[in-house]
């Protein structure tokens, strides 16, 4: 079987994210411009800013963004499970969206309940990549 398409789902949900990221960078500049931010200022560490938290958004999807896509190449290579490879990449794709809108929305404890999920979709990637 092709390497490809034994990994399409994990491979779309790689595509999912990077759609993900691209959203999430347009809505900050969104609320950037409507807020009439100048770039580069610094923004003032308030959760009850709507800026702070897009640009809070942004640089934890950024923080995060290089551990995924290091671990779904290391289950392509390693030759983990395409299947449950898939499940933790989508896993990981839609936790990060739900934080982002309960980010978006100052929804805390969820948010910190999904970070902690998306993390678990991180660890089940190096799992699977150390299994295999």
């Amino acid at each position: 079987m092709d390497i490809l398409q034994a990994y399409q789902g994990t491979i779309s949900a790689m595509g999912a994210m990077s759609l993900l990221l691209f959203c999430q960078l347009l809505v900050a500049d969104a609320v950037g411009i409507r807020s009439g931010h100048i770039p580069g200022a610094a923004i003032a560490t308030d959760h009850d800013n709507l800026l702070f938290r897009v640009t809070r958004t942004v640089a934890n999807s950024n923080e995060s963004i290089a551990i995924f896509i290091l671990a779904v190449v290391f289950c392509i290579f390693a030759k983990a499970s395409p299947q449950y490879t898939g499940y933790a990449a989508w896993g990981f794709v839609m936790s990060r969206a739900a934080y982002a809108l309960c980010y978006y929305f100052n929804i805390k404890l969820l948010r910190s309940i999904i970070f902690g999920v998306a993390l678990i979709c991180l660890a089940a990637l190096m799992v699977l990549g150390f299994l295999a």
